[in-house]
């Protein structure tokens, strides 16, 4: 699974982003720029490190030796939980995960060296895998 090998603070404040700023198109990572085919995110959500080493498989698993996959989301940002019948208060939880907060328009995933049907298929299925609604483009 991605994680970062060493973070500067081990515990993030809860961003509690508004609606409209969830939903405002990203401006960053855009553009399928390694491959033939890209995956790309159409809802906002946070996609966890082991949700993308899911859809990493899958795709791997489908498109076969020849395939390059890229992935262009890294999990860096820290999701702490407090353990199971705990009482309240006693401070904040341990990092339970790392996710990466997506927004619409974020290429997730690219794809090469395959024909264009199994690309589409591969990418397709990685998709199902994760917690967002996205489709298959093209360069």
């Amino acid at each position: 699974m991605l994680f970062p090998k060493k973070v500067k603070h081990r515990k993030w404040q809860t961003a509690r982003l508004s609606k409209e700023k969830l939903l405002r198109p990203e401006t960053k990572g855009i553009t399928v720029s390694f491959g033939a085919f890209g995956l790309k995110a159409e809802t906002p959500a946070r996609v966890a490190a082991n949700q993308i080493e899911a859809a990493r498989r899958v795709m791997t698993r489908h498109a076969g030796k020849t395939a390059k996959v890229w992935i262009r989301i890294f999990p860096d940002r820290p999701v702490t939980k407090k353990a199971a019948e705990t009482p309240m208060g006693k401070g904040k939880g341990d990092p339970d995960r790392y996710v990466f907060e997506v927004r619409p328009g974020r290429i997730l995933f690219e794809i090469d060296g395959v024909s264009e049907v199994v690309a589409r298929e591969a990418l397709r299925k990685a998709g199902a895998k994760l917690p967002i609604k996205c489709f298959v483009v093209a360069r």
